[in-house]
Parts: structure tokens; sequence; C-alpha cells
């Protein structure tokens, strides 16, 4: 069930929207316990859970210590008992210190014991497009390569997030639901339906139709590339976007090779380092979807820098695609392609 808007559909804060649907999965599930750094008494760093300790008591949404394993740990317990834990990591730079319990545990349950135990803990987080070393990172590869048996879900919005949980309570696989950490005040029309619209796994969304390149990206920095693609209409170029949605699982329906068969090129833009998720990506859409045999120009990827954020604002702007950086790349595509209309930039 897709969300549904009408005329009394007010434009709220993006956390208002999760605030809300936590409050109906609270209310809808009485086995659905919420807990982690900064969960309880203030609602989680962003106010996403705004309120509901003193609704639903500190037994379903509660404060844990600075312990990402414990937590991690904690919530496995419950799921394996029965409970829909969804258990709070404040900032995915910081699933470094929960991932071996994920990988050798969680991730590896359902598998080693033959179908026989399930554990379906959801793990809350939130990261992507901030300044700073430690709250802005996007160590996607690593976690993709180290987790499988987990989802790993990267909504581009709070929408998108709030229709991720929706989704996985009606299901019982464990998932990482990875919250744009720049996105919780950005505007967004509130649902009518809210509680019970989906966001369908492994399903990729068309954002912008084009014709000329397919442009893949997910969660903060595809806002980036909608700018960038907007920009590149200017100078006659049109790009389609696609919003991957979901990394495991990747494009279940193969949509983005149909997109490169139209394009017949493809750039992969991504804020990991380089060979993190970039490399995943295209590894799937060229050796998975077979994408090679309609590219007429050698695919791209264009990432991160190869450190850590910078230090302060310059952090997102130089660390990370700009769309400045998109669009040069982009141009320079298509000016290979075609000089004539496209003159090298100066």
């Amino acid at each position: 069930m897709l969300p549904v808007f009408d005329e009394s559909s007010k434009l709220v804060d993006g956390r208002v929207i999760l605030r809300d649907n936590f409050d109906k999965i609270l209310s809808k599930y009485p086995e659905v316990l919420i807990f982690g750094e900064d969960t309880g008494t203030i609602g989680d760093v962003n106010q996403g859970l705004e309120g509901l300790q003193e609704k639903y008591g500190e037994m379903r949404v509660s404060d844990t210590g600075i312990r990402e394993a414990t937590i991690i740990g904690q919530g496995i317990g419950m799921a394996l008992r029965g409970l829909r834990p969804i258990a709070e990591i404040q900032y995915l730079d910081y699933m470094i210190y929960a991932l071996q319990i994920i990988s050798d545990d969680l991730s590896t349950l359902h598998y080693r014991t033959f179908g026989k135990q399930k554990a379906p803990l959801i793990i809350r987080t939130r990261g992507h497009r901030l300044e700073g070393i430690w709250h802005s990172g996007s160590q996607l590869g690593g976690i993709l390569n180290l987790i499988r048996g987990v989802f790993v879900l990267v909504p581009r919005n709070m929408t998108k997030a709030a229709g991720f949980y929706n989704t996985l309570l009606e299901s019982d696989q464990p998932a990482m639901v990875v919250e744009c950490l720049n996105g919780y005040r950005l505007k967004e029309k509130m649902p009518t339906n809210i509680g019970e619209f989906k966001t369908l796994l492994g399903v990729v969304e068309t954002l912008k139709e084009g014709s000329d390149i397919t442009l893949v990206s997910y969660g903060s920095t595809l806002r980036i590339v909608e700018q960038a693609a907007k920009e590149l209409t200017e100078v006659g170029i049109d790009a389609e976007v696609i919003d991957i949605q979901s990394l495991l699982p990747f494009d279940l329906n193969h949509d983005i090779v149909k997109s490169v068969a139209k394009t017949n090129r493809l750039m992969v833009i991504d804020e990991d380092v380089p060979g993190g998720a970039s490399a995943y990506i295209l590894n799937e859409i060229l050796n998975t979807q077979n994408a090679y045999a309609h590219l007429d120009s050698k695919p791209q990827t264009l990432t991160a820098q190869h450190h850590r954020p910078a230090y302060g604002t310059d952090g997102d702007y130089f660390s990370k695609p700009s769309a400045e950086d998109i669009f040069e790349n982009v141009y320079n595509v298509m000016h290979e392609m075609n000089p004539v209309d496209f003159p090298k930039l100066r």
C-alpha cells in the first residue's frame, strides 16, 4: 500500500512522520519495544520518538548505555523470544562496534539453524551527508559485505523509512534501516494512512525519466543527484535518476538494466569511499543484471574521497560528491560521446 495524500495533507518535518508512524506501530503491535542511545527520555537525538516514552512507558521505549554490541545482543535475545525489538544505534558510524555480533550471530542465525530459529530484529540508525568525522560516515561497503543475511535499507526520506518499518513488521527477517541524518527537518507531506503504507524491499524507484544517461544513487546523496540532473537539462543532457532504496536485497526486478538499455550510459553516485558500496552496486548492475551488453561508454562511479569526511561543513562539500562534481562528470561522459554538441568544459 502506497502513502495516500489529500487536500488535508500538511507539510511537516520528516521526523514528525516517523514519530507518528512509530506511535501507530507501538499501538498496533504490543510486542514491539524500541530502545537505544537517547531513544527514551528525549525521544532520540532527532525527536523521531518524541513523547512516546511518556505515552507507552519506560519498558517499551527506553534508553540504554553507549554500548552498541550490548544493544544488538539484547535485541537478538528479545527477538528469539518472540518480541519485536527495534534497536537504535545512534549513528551509522558506530555500527562498527556492533558488527561482530551482527555478522556472527544475527545474520547467520536462520541459516545455521536450518530455518529452525529466527531473530527478526530491526536495527534503526542514521547517517549520510552531514559535517564532521564521526557522525557522517557511510561505511556501507564494509557493512554490506559483513552482514549478509540482514536486509540493508537506505530510504531517501522519512516517509520511505516509515514504510520500511511497516513492511518489516509484517515479516520475520532482520534488517538495518539507515535514515537520512540531514532529513529530519526537511518538509514532507503527511500521509493520511500513517502506519499502514509500505515501502517494498528490493524495488528501485525512477524519480526522473531520461534518455542520455542513467544516474543511480540512494539516501541523502540522491537529493544532490536530483539537483544536478535539473542543471544538466539546461545544457541538453537528459539524465534518468534512479533511487536504489534497498541495498540488500538489490533491485529484484532488474529495473536498472532496463534503464541502461535505454540510455546506454551508467553512473553510480555514492558517498562511501572508493571501492565501497559503489563497487557492490556496480557489480550487481554489470554482472548480475548483465548491463554491460547495453553500454556505449565506460560505466562510471563517483564516490567520496579516500578518507573520512573532513571536519566541519567542508566535510560534506569537499569530501563527498557535490552537485558540481556530478554535473562535470556526467558532462565529460557526454563530451566523450559527442564532443561537437558537448564541447569541453573550460
